[in-house]
């Protein structure tokens, strides 16, 4: 558990949930009275495009939102390609590592203009790269779990899971309800989200365990 500033960089690209991910470490982050800056930066299209969040967490005092290059203690990496990216601009030999290593191939890989690197040689340079990598299979989960699209939700709540941050679950799964919660037409979309966070949450707990 941490006790003091804690950086922490989301890196993925346009359609995988930034910002919900965002949003919901700052929002548990403040319901557990901590302090949060926090800001998104989108690449030049905003589906398929980069898309980069930045939180900085603290029990107390106040930061600017961006965090500074080399400085990040935590990077959540939503897409392998983004994650290098942001690993070798914000990372360092302490940076620890939670990624989801299914591509989200760009639009000029799928119409051919450009090729992808070698998966298996970029996530054997984003492992090499860090103190401490887990791999969390999110897009399976959250087929389980229902749609593609919660892989944001089963990453978040593998990060509750790790045990990097100083927030329960219990915390985590409050804000959900907040979010998805409030309107009785939204309980599918609740219980789903719930689902995947904790499909997130017990991947993280057992390969801490295994490891």
């Amino acid at each position: 558990m941490s006790s003091s500033l804690v950086n922490l960089v989301i890196a993925g690209v346009g359609g995988q949930g930034n910002v919900l991910a965002s949003q919901i470490i700052g929002r548990t982050a403040v319901a557990c009275g901590w302090k949060v800056a926090s800001a998104d930066t989108f690449g030049v299209s905003q589906r398929g495009g980069s898309v980069m969040s930045h939180l900085r967490l603290a029990p107390q005092g106040s930061y600017g939102p961006l965090v500074p290059p080399k400085r990040a203690h935590i990077i959540l990496g939503l897409e392998p390609l983004e994650t290098a990216r942001v690993l070798s601009t914000y990372g360092n030999p302490h940076t620890k590592l939670l990624l989801n290593p299914r591509p989200n191939f760009p639009l000029a890989v799928l119409i051919r203009e450009r090729s992808y690197p070698d998966l298996h040689q970029l996530l054997s340079h984003i492992r090499n790269q860090s103190s401490e990598v887990r791999e969390i299979q999110a897009a399976q989960l959250a087929e389980t779990a229902g749609t593609l699209l919660a892989q944001n939700v089963v990453m978040t709540g593998a990060l509750a899971g790790t045990g990097w941050l100083p927030f329960p679950a219990e915390a985590y799964k409050r804000v959900l309800n907040s979010i998805f919660g409030s309107d009785q037409s939204k309980s599918k979309k609740l219980d789903l989200n719930l689902y995947a966070f904790e499909l997130g949450y017990q991947a993280a707990t057992h390969a801490a365990q295994a490891s």
